[in-house]
């Protein structure tokens, strides 16, 4: 039987807690093809308001090992910067993951900036193993932050 098994991965950032939270989790559906075109195809709501219950469909170019990634928000304070997702339809889903959240929080750091935490929580299924995996997701993760980084300090006065 396969164990629940996760990784934790810290980004930091000069952009503004609030700034990057709203920008990288409640917007990502709409910036993501925009700020990532080489990783995220297109992205959009499937049900909800993106709220909590709220469904996200991102479709991905050749560049990640799965073609499409559905995520339920499971949680959300949007003025703690924090949230929490459940894969729930491919990205490895039924191939390879039996189950999958993720949970990011952005905290201001003494500099003014901020520090993304990201853990990821999964169990594989029977006989699947992880490599390199982990590493190239820790990758997109920090590609994807740092994509949006640049387009927050890009765009000062954004309202995001």
């Amino acid at each position: 039987m396969a164990s629940t098994k996760s990784w934790t991965h810290e980004i930091e950032s000069p952009a503004a807690a609030p700034r990057l939270f709203r920008a990288s989790v409640m917007d990502w559906h709409t910036l993501a093809p925009k700020l990532v075109p080489q990783i995220v195809a297109s992205a959009h709501a499937v049900e909800g308001e993106g709220g909590v219950g709220s469904v996200r469909q991102f479709n991905f170019t050749s560049a990640m090992p799965f073609n499409l990634m559905k995520e339920r928000l499971e949680f959300l304070d949007a003025d703690k910067c924090e949230c929490k997702s459940t894969l729930i339809e491919g990205g490895g889903i039924s191939t390879g993951i039996e189950t999958a959240t993720s949970h990011i929080k952005v905290e201001w750091a003494a500099n003014g900036g901020s520090v993304v935490k990201v853990e990821s929580t999964y169990k594989l299924l029977p006989g699947v193993e992880v490599q390199d995996e982990i590493t190239k997701a820790k990758g997109y993760v920090t590609a994807i932050f740092k994509a949006i980084e640049a387009y927050l300090i890009a765009n000062p006065d954004l309202v995001v």
